[in-house]
């Protein structure tokens, strides 16, 4: 085991910075981050706590649920989950958040690192309406930094290309959620019946 234990050690294993990855960030929003937060209908949400504790949420809505609501300030809705709010929790103790906007097709990513806070209401909480379901909180992010990511992680795996996908070897949600989760009383068939497309769509904006 040879571990690295210093930013030297790294940056000689690395070597330089490209000049391009290194002048690529900015602090406000180009029309062209704008158009790109418009037309994502996915993103990832990095938090930590006080002692560095991590999370990453996965959240989608139809695209451009992101609010832009200035050059250096977006808002990410809520919506209905499992009520855990742990990347919640983490921006309280600890504002500094990461986020990744993904396009489905794109190989590029656009990444933005900013503090957050959570806000209980604002105006924009109307144009954040989702089949009837307005959200009861949002993240605001006051950006930092914001930079397109290269393709290279996309293409090395295939990510939006069929035909390299391998063959899905995992049981369904509801026989991982029995085999790994202490706790559950639901028989294998209820929570098969919980699972199943037809009745969680009816939970997606429902609380």
């Amino acid at each position: 085991m040879d571990e690295i234990t210093s930013p030297a050690e790294l940056r000689e294993l690395l070597g330089a910075v490209m000049p391009r990855a290194a002048t690529k960030e900015r602090a406000a929003l180009h029309p062209r981050d704008r158009q790109w937060i418009a037309t994502s209908p996915f993103i990832v949400l990095a938090t930590s706590d006080a002692e560095g504790n991590c999370d990453a949420s996965p959240k989608g809505d139809p695209a451009g649920f992101v609010q832009v609501l200035d050059d250096t300030t977006i808002a990410i809705p809520e919506r209905p989950g499992n009520r855990r709010a742990d990347g919640y929790l983490n921006i309280l103790a600890n504002p500094h958040v990461g986020v990744i906007f993904l396009i489905p097709g794109r190989n590029e990513t656009l990444r933005v690192n900013g503090r957050a806070r959570l806000v209980r209401d604002a105006p924009y909480f109307d144009d954040m309406i989702v089949q009837g379901h307005r959200p009861i909180l949002a993240v605001e992010v006051a950006i930092e930094t914001i930079f397109f990511h290269c393709a290279k992680a996309f293409l090395r795996s295939g990510l939006w290309q069929p035909p390299q996908w391998p063959e899905d070897p995992l049981p369904s949600a509801a026989c991982l959620a029995k085999e790994v989760q202490a706790g559950i009383t639901e028989s294998l068939a209820e929570l098969e019946r919980h699972y199943a497309p037809e009745h969680y769509e009816k939970l997606l904006y429902r609380s």
